[in-house]
Parts: C-alpha cells; structure tokens; sequence
C-alpha cells in the first residue's frame, strides 16, 4: 500500500484493492493499521451520493517507506556480497 502511493499523491479504496488483489476486509485492515501509525491519511468524500474514499502517503509514511527500502538495500547488498 505504501508503495503504491509513493508513485501517486492519491488512490482510492477501489483503485488500492485492485492493484493489491486483495479483498475489501484485508484493505481495511492494513489500512487502518497505517492510519493509526501515522503512515497514512484517509480522506472520505461524496461524488454525488456515491461515497469515496482515498488515501495519501504521510511525510512519516514517506521517510518510514525509504528507511525500509535502504534497510532491504542493504541486504540485497550484503548477501550479494557473500555470494
């Protein structure tokens, strides 16, 4: 979830569902457990009567994204190394 909204500003309960193929309870969930870490901010709306709701990477969300991807970095690395 969290790399799918580092490469957009924002993406919608559907649109995160279908890039993840996961189902509307899994996304739920995850999505609930990055809000509550601070990760990640839900934004619910109305287009017309039609409920929507998105979701957008926060500056917390962003810089525990990249100490991720330098950590796995650094073992892609490391292991390479020994090989």
């Amino acid at each position: 979830m969290l790399s799918g909204l580092a490469v957009r500003e924002r993406m919608t309960f559907v649109d995160l569902k279908a890039l993840l193929e996961t189902t509307d309870g899994n996304l739920s969930v995850h999505a609930r457990k990055l809000e509550d870490a601070g990760y990640v901010e839900c934004i619910k709306s109305f287009e017309g009567r039609v409920p929507r709701t998105e979701y957008r990477l926060t500056a917390a969300g962003r810089r525990s994204l990249e100490r991720y991807l330098d950590h796995m970095e650094a073992i892609i690395r490391a292991t390479r190394g020994r090989a």
